[in-house]
C-alpha cells in the first residue's frame, strides 16, 4: 500500500493474472470498483450516435446546432462540478460512498434522459449523468489503487483506462444494435442505468479502502481487509507499508500547512518546481483536449455524415472503426510509456495528429469543391417541396454545399441512379425525407455526395492510432508524476479542471464552427492548435520516465533547467 506511481509491465500483467486466478477477491473487487470506468466511457461515446436520431425527433434540435452542442457538452460542464464535488466527498465519507453516490445519478440521469419529452428534460439528464462521470472518473482508479496488492497495482489501475475505451467502444455497438428498435436513442441513453445498477448492487458487498480507513485511525477495519487482500505470509509486510506510507504522507501534508486553498496555492506558487510543473502538467491537459478528440469521440458519427455518408446506421457503423482504435491504443500505451518515455510519445503523437488533421482538412475541402450540382429538372420532381431559399426560375446555380449552407430547413436528394449527379434541393422535414428514399435516392441534411468519404475514415483512423497511445494516455501519467509529494493533490486537481474546461470549450464550439467556418477550416484550426501545442510541449514538457518524486523535483528546481535537456533514458 506504498503511495507514489506505479506503472504497470509485462511482468506485472503475468502476476496479476497469478494472483487473482489463486485469489478472485481481488479481481472482483478491481472489476466491481472498474465498472465506473466503463460508464465514464459509455456515457462519452453513446451521445454520438444518439444524437442524429435526436435531430431526428426533435425539430428544434435538427435546426439549432447550439442546442446540439448543449446536449452533448452538459454532461462535461456536470462533470467538472462532479469532479471537484467528488474530491470533498472522497476524502470525507470515503472511496465506497464516493461510487454509491457516482452510481445513483448515472441512474437516475439515464433514467430522465430515456424519458425526456423535450430537449430542455434531455439536458437535465445529461447534467446528471456529468455529475456521476465526474466523480466515478477521480473515484474508480483511486479505489482500485488503494485496494490493491502493491505489485500488481499498475495492471489493475490500467484496466480502469481500458475499461473507459471499452466503454466508448460498447456505446458504438448498443447504438448500431438499437437503430431499428423503436424509441432508438431512449434505448441507448437509457441502457446506461443497467450497469450503474450492477455496480451499486456490487459496490454494497465491498469494503472501504483500507488507506482511507486507516487515515481515519480506523486501523483493525483497514488490517481486516488487508488480510482478505494478501496472502496470509505478506499481510504483516504490507501493513507496515501501509502504516509508514500513510505517516509519511500526513507529514508531507503538514508541511504545507492548514492554510485555506488560497493559502496552500499561493505556497505552492512560491515554489519555482511548482511553478513548472503546473506549467508543463496543464499543457499536456489543455493540449490533450484542443487537438481535437473530443470532436471525434462525441461527433464521429456527424463527421463521417459530413464527408458523404447518408444514412445514419452507416455512420454508426462506421464510427465504430475510431472506437475500436482508440481501445486498441490504450493497449498500446500500456506496453509503450515506459520504453519510449513520457515526451517523446507525446512529441510523435502530435506529429501524427498533426498530419492526419491535415489530411481530414484537405477531404473535406475537395468534397466542398466537388459537391453535386443542384438540378432545376430534379426539384421539380418533387413538386412543393422545393427548398424556400433555392428559387430555380431566377437562373441561380447552386451546388450541394450551397444548398446545405443556405438554411437549416433545406436537405439534399441525390440523383436516384448516380448520387454525384445533380440532385434536388428539397425542404426538409419528415415527409420529404421519406419521399426521397421512396424512389431509392440518399438524403442528406448533413454533408454532401462525394468520392473523398473513404479518405475521411482512413484519416480518422489515423487521427485515433496517433492520438491515443501518446495525447490520449500520457497527459494524466505526467500529471502524476511531475508535482512535489506534498503538492500533488492540489496541482493535479487544477490540471484535472482545466482539462475538463478545456473539454468544455471545445465540445461546446465544434458544431458551431464548422457551421461558421466550414468542416474544412475547422479542421484546418485544429491541425493549427496541434501544431503550436507541439512547440510548447518541446519546449516546456521534460521526461519523468523513471525518476523518484525527488529526483523530478530537483530537475526541476535546477537554476540551468530547460525542458528539451531534461530527457533521462
Amino acid at each position: 500500500m506504498e503511495g507514489g506511481v506505479h506503472k504497470a509491465d509485462k511482468t506485472e500483467f503475468k502476476e496479476c493474472f497469478n494472483l487473482t486466478w489463486k485469489q478472485p477477491y481481488i479481481l472482483r473487487l478491481a472489476f466491481s470498483a472498474g465498472i465506473g470506468g466503463l460508464l465514464f466511457g459509455y456515457d462519452t461515446g453513446v451521445i454520438s450516435g444518439a444524437l442524429l436520431y435526436i435531430r431526428d425527433d426533435f425539430k428544434s434540435v435538427d435546426r439549432s446546432t447550439v442546442l446540439q452542442e448543449t446536449i452533448v457538452s452538459m454532461a462535461v460542464a456536470g462533470a467538472i462540478i462532479g469532479a471537484g464535488f467528488g474530491g470533498w466527498l472522497n476524502d470525507r465519507f470515503g472511496r465506497r460512498p464516493s461510487i454509491l453516490l457516482a452510481d445513483l445519478l448515472f441512474f437516475v440521469g439515464a433514467i430522465i434522459m430515456a424519458a425526456a419529452p423535450i430537449p430542455g428534460i434531455l439536458i437535465l439528464g445529461r447534467i446528471f449523468v456529468g455529475f456521476g462521470v465526474g466523480m466515478a472518473s477521480m473515484t474508480s482508479p483511486l479505489y482500485i489503487s488503494e485496494a490493491s496488492p502493491a505489485r500488481i497495482r499498475g495492471a489493475l489501475v490500467s484496466t480502469n483506462g481500458l475499461l473507459i475505451t471499452g466503454g466508448q467502444f460498447l456505446s458504438y455497438l448498443i447504438n448500431l444494435a438499437f437503430t431499428k428498435a423503436p424509441g432508438t436513442w431512449r434505448w441507448m441513453l437509457g441502457v446506461a442505468a443497467v450497469p450503474a445498477l450492477v455496480q451499486f448492487l456490487l459496490m454494497l458487498s465491498l469494503p472501504e479502502s483500507p488507506r482511507w480507513l486507516y487515515r481515519k485511525e480506523r486501523k483493525e477495519e483497514a488490517v481486516d481487509i488487508l488480510r482478505r487482500i494478501y496472502p496470509a505470509d505478506e499481510v504483516e509486510a504490507e501493513i507496515e507499508a501501509l502504516r509508514l506510507s500513510v505517516e509519511a504522507e500526513i507529514a508531507e501534508e503538514g508541511s504545507i500547512g492548514e492554510d485555506s486553498l488560497p493559502g496552500k496555492l499561493r505556497k505552492a506558487l512560491s515554489s519555482v518546481a511548482v511553478r513548472r510543473g503546473l506549467v508543463a502538467g496543464i499543457l499536456c491537459q489543455v493540449a490533450q483536449q484542443f487537438v481535437g478528440i473530443n470532436t471525434v469521440m462525441y461527433y464521429s458519427p456527424t463527421i463521417v455524415q459530413l464527408a458523404g455518408f447518408a444514412s445514419n446506421s452507416t455512420a454508426l457503423a462506421l464510427s465504430l472503426i475510431t472506437s475500436g482504435l482508440n481501445a486498441l491504443g490504450s493497449i498500446v500505451s500500456i506496453y509503450f510509456v515506459d520504453r519510449a518515455g513520457r515526451r517523446r510519445l507525446l512529441l510523435l503523437s502530435l506529429i501524427g495528429i498533426v498530419t492526419c488533421l491535415a489530411l481530414l482538412s484537405g477531404v473535406f475541402f475537395g468534397v466542398t469543391k466537388h459537391s453535386p450540382a443542384v438540378s432545376k429538372e430534379e426539384t421539380q420532381v418533387f413538386g412543393n417541396y422545393t427548398c424556400p431559399a433555392f428559387n430555380p426560375t431566377s437562373g441561380m446555380t447552386w451546388t450541394c454545399m450551397d444548398c446545405m449552407r443556405a438554411t437549416s430547413e433545406c436537405g439534399f436528394c441525390a440523383h436516384g441512379g448516380n448520387k454525384l449527379l445533380p440532385g434536388a434541393c428539397l425542404r426538409s422535414d419528415s415527409t420529404v425525407r421519406d419521399a426521397c428514399h421512396a424512389n431509392h435516392r440518399e438524403w442528406y441534411t448533413r454533408g454532401c455526395p462525394s468520392n473523398f468519404g473513404w479518405l475521411a475514415l482512413v484519416a480518422l483512423g489515423a487521427y485515433i492510432v496517433s492520438y491515443s497511445p501518446g495525447m490520449g494516455t500520457v497527459p494524466w501519467i505526467v500529471n502524476s508524476e511531475i508535482y512535489p509529494l506534498r503538492y500533488r493533490g492540489l496541482c493535479g486537481g487544477l490540471a484535472a479542471v482545466a482539462n475538463w474546461v478545456s473539454n468544455l470549450i471545445v465540445t461546446q464550439s465544434f458544431l458551431s464552427l464548422t457551421e461558421a467556418l466550414g468542416t474544412a477550416p475547422t479542421f484546418l484550426l485544429f491541425c493549427g492548435i496541434s501544431a503550436v501545442a507541439f512547440v510548447f510541449i518541446f519546449l516546456l514538457v521534460p521526461e519523468t520516465k523513471g525518476l523518484p518524486f525527488e529526483e523530478v523535483e530537483k530537475m526541476l528546481e535546477s537554476k540551468d533547467y530547460r525542458a528539451w535537456r531534461g530527457v533521462r533514458t
